[in-house]
């Protein structure tokens, strides 16, 4: 029996998939394109992984840029996206794009629907808030909410003004929405506002928080949303209180760090303080807290604290000097 061993040979091209380029490229972010096709070349090249600081600098972007593009294309479906360990390292999978066959059922559904005015309304007015033309699928999507989820023209409205208000237009997003929407049982359009109110007063409170650590990037890492959100709606601390946690961050560590303001805060949590008097009643009983603190001795009068007191002062005849100097002690 042979064996014959094959030598590996790179294509010297990196295939893309159409699917990506008519359906997920048009609607991503320029950066997030660059991050997916750079990743894609690794993978079909046979690379083993590469680290996100060669990923930024071979494509000029920061490295929360590319965390940031990862975790939209795993929110897409387009990759698997898998965290190893807590280090900040993961597993990186390709999603095998395919088309989504159309049903002949669909088609039949949109052309009766296209008969009720009300209908064709909706969706002339789904177009404005798009500024362009909708796909048959597209249609076809929303009103099957209409079916399926039980939401009104109005409440679709709403639901496509509050993601396009966001910066989101994909079709992909706004149904994730439309799905949250009715795991949580939104029928009327005031539990939608109801919704978007409590949502919007969250994200003021997350961007008041980004700002204070000086970070303008609204669209943060998925890690770092989920400790925002776990100080503000777990631990229920007030932005006075987490503004705090970031005060003690910064003079320890000297710049802002999630995971040791987690911590920060985790440990006032369990010690259930919750006011800045808390915090400054534990920090006079724990005098590690004030480790930094310096005290000086302000007594003039207390000549022990000077170590150079205890040396005694010579007697000099100055007279007698004065002569020795200017040749004078050798005159009679």
């Amino acid at each position: 029996m042979s064996t014959f061993m094959l030598k590996n040979r790179s294509l010297g091209f990196t295939p893309v998939n159409n699917v990506f380029i008519e359906k997920y490229m048009p609607q991503a972010r320029g950066e997030f394109v660059k991050v997916y096709l750079l990743m894609l070349k690794y993978t079909i090249s046979g690379e083993l992984g590469v680290s996100s600081s060669i990923l930024a600098s071979s494509l000029n972007l920061l490295e929360s840029d590319i965390m940031n593009a990862f975790n939209y294309w795993n929110d897409q479906g387009a990759i698997k996206l898998t965290q190893i360990d807590k280090m900040g390292n993961f597993n990186v999978e390709f999603v095998d794009l395919v088309e989504e066959p159309s049903k002949s059922t669909k088609q039949i559904d949109l052309l009766e629907a296209l008969d009720s005015t009300n209908t064709k309304d909706m969706l002339k007015d789904i177009e404005t808030l798009l500024a362009r033309p909708l796909s048959p699928n597209e249609m076809s999507l929303y009103l099957n909410w209409q079916k399926e989820f039980g939401f009104s023209s109005e409440l679709i409205l709403i639901l496509m003004e509050y993601c396009i208000s966001k910066g989101k237009s994909d079709s992909r997003y706004i149904e994730k929405v439309a799905i949250a929407w009715h795991d949580q049982k939104i029928t009327t359009i005031e539990q939608a506002q109801n919704l978007i109110k409590k949502a919007e007063d969250k994200w003021i409170n997350i961007r008041k928080i980004l700002t204070y650590l000086g970070i303008n990037n609204t669209d943060i890492m998925k890690p770092q949303q989920d400790l925002i959100e776990k100080w503000l709606l777990i631990y229920k601390y007030s932005n006075e209180i987490i503004f705090k946690a970031c005060d003690v961050c910064f003079e320890r560590l000297n710049r802002a760090d999630f995971k040791y303001i987690d911590g920060i805060l985790s440990n006032w949590n369990k010690n259930n303080i919750r006011t800045l008097e808390d915090i400054a009643l534990k920090d006079n009983k724990n005098p590690k807290n004030n480790k930094y603190q310096k005290t000086y001795t302000t007594n003039n009068n207390d000549k022990s604290s000077l170590k150079f007191n205890n040396f005694e002062a010579r007697e000099y005849d100055y007279d007698s000097l004065e002569k020795k100097l200017l040749g004078w002690d050798s005159d009679d």
